[in-house]
C-alpha cells in the first residue's frame, strides 16, 4: 500500500485538521517528511484529475475539504453538515478579540459600547474563544483569546491569515489609553488597557468580521 493512500485515508476519516506528525502515527514507515511528500503528491493528483476536494492547511494542520465552487450544490442537502452561523454581535465581539488578544471584557465593552458578558459566554460555549490569562490591573481581570476551533471555523491556517491591520478601520488598527472616567462593572487598572480611538459601530464590526470570515466547506462524504 502506498504512503499517499495511507495519508489520504487518515485525512478522509478525520473530522478535524491533523498535523504532519499526527498523520505519521498511522504507520511505522511514516515520518513528517514522508507525510509532507505524500500530501504534495495528493494535491498534484487532485488538481490534475479535477477532483471535487482538496487538501487545505487549517488550524496549523491539514484537512480534506470540498472545493468552494461546489458549495452551492451541497447547500441543497440537509444531510451535509455545515458550521453554525454567528450573529452580528457575536461576529463583532469575535473580530475584536481576534485582533486585540489577549483582551479583557472592559476593553471589549468600551469598543462595542454595550455590555458583552453574554456574547463572550456564548463564544466560549462554542469553543471559539477561551480565557488565556489575567491582566495586571486591579482585580486581575480575565483576558480572552481565540482558540484552534476559531481557526477551523473560518478556515484559517493561523492567525497570520487574518486581514492585515492596515486594511482595517482605525478602531481595530490604532490603540489609545482607556479613558480614566469610563465606569465598568469589572475592576481593572485603566492604565493596563488600550483600545481604538472610537467605539465600533455594529455594522462596521460586522464588515470587519465578514472580511475575515469565509465559511469552510465540508469534507467529501465517504462512499
Amino acid at each position: 500500500m502506498r504512503e499517499s493512500q495511507i495519508v489520504e485515508a487518515v485525512l478522509f476519516s478525520s473530522d478535524a485538521p491533523l498535523k504532519a506528525d499526527e498523520i505519521a502515527r498511522a504507520d511505522e514507515s511514516l515520518d513528517e517528511d514522508r507525510v509532507e511528500a505524500a500530501l504534495q503528491e495528493l494535491r498534484t493528483l487532485y488538481d490534475e484529475t479535477e477532483r471535487a476536494w482538496q487538501i487545505e492547511e487549517v488550524a496549523e494542520g491539514y484537512q480534506l475539504l470540498t472545493r468552494p465552487e461546489f458549495a452551492t450544490y451541497l447547500e441543497r442537502f440537509d444531510t451535509v453538515p455545515r458550521p453554525s452561523r454567528l450573529s452580528g454581535p457575536a461576529l463583532e465581539t469575535l473580530a475584536i478579540i481576534a485582533y486585540r488578544q489577549p483582551i479583557g471584557r472592559v476593553e471589549i465593552e468600551y469598543i462595542r459600547g454595550v455590555s458583552s458578558s453574554g456574547v463572550i459566554r456564548s463564544l466560549q460555549d462554542r469553543a471559539l474563544v477561551e480565557v488565556v490569562g489575567r491582566g495586571e490591573g486591579l482585580g486581575r481581570p480575565l483576558l480572552y483569546g481565540t482558540t484552534k476551533r476559531f481557526l477551523e471555523h473560518f478556515g484559517f491556517a493561523s492567525l497570520d491569515d487574518l486581514p492585515r491591520p492596515e486594511e482595517l478601520p482605525v478602531v481595530l488598527r490604532d490603540r489609545v489609553p482607556l479613558l480614566e472616567d469610563d465606569d465598568e462593572e469589572e475592576t481593572a487598572d485603566p492604565n493596563q488597557l488600550e483600545l481604538g480611538a472610537e467605539p465600533a459601530g455594529e455594522a462596521e464590526a460586522e464588515d470587519i468580521a465578514a472580511s475575515a470570515a469565509e465559511e469552510p466547506v465540508e469534507r467529501p462524504e465517504q462512499e
